[in-house]
């Protein structure tokens, strides 16, 4: 049977105790990263959208570090936005500093009505390097 752990940035944000869950999940040789939100140390929403969109591939960027990742190790990715529309040239200006060279990780992003007072969530699955 396969284990799991339980992962956790060092200077975890509020929301995974007010809510009850893992920053990211240790199984095998895979991360799998719980949404990121541009969450500040006590769970509040960073309120401009560009620094929210940043501070969730900030948080994202210590999740992976803490599991033993990086962003060149994520393969697969879903993003949620609350207007699409109106964001898109934001995140992508954002993940394209992020994700600056191919292959890049597959993507799914999603419009969505509601993230708990934010407007952009991140969560990926990435290989644990050298945990085959």
């Amino acid at each position: 049977m396969m284990q799991r752990a339980a992962v956790f940035p060092a200077n975890r944000h509020a929301l995974y105790e007010a809510h009850g869950y893992s920053a990211a999940i240790r199984s095998g040789d895979l991360l799998f990263v719980s949404g990121q939100v541009g969450s500040r140390s006590d769970g509040s929403p960073e309120p401009d959208f560009a620094g929210q969109v940043r501070l969730a591939f900030a948080n994202l960027k210590a999740t992976l570090a803490a599991g033993g990742c990086g962003f060149d190790d994520i393969v697969d990715v879903t993003t949620f936005h609350t207007d699409p529309e109106n964001q898109f040239g934001t995140i992508m200006a954002v993940k394209s500093e992020v994700f600056t060279q191919a292959p890049y990780p597959n993507w799914t992003a999603i419009g969505v009505n509601w993230l708990a007072g934010f407007d952009f969530e991140i969560k990926v699955i990435a290989r644990i390097p050298g945990n085959a």
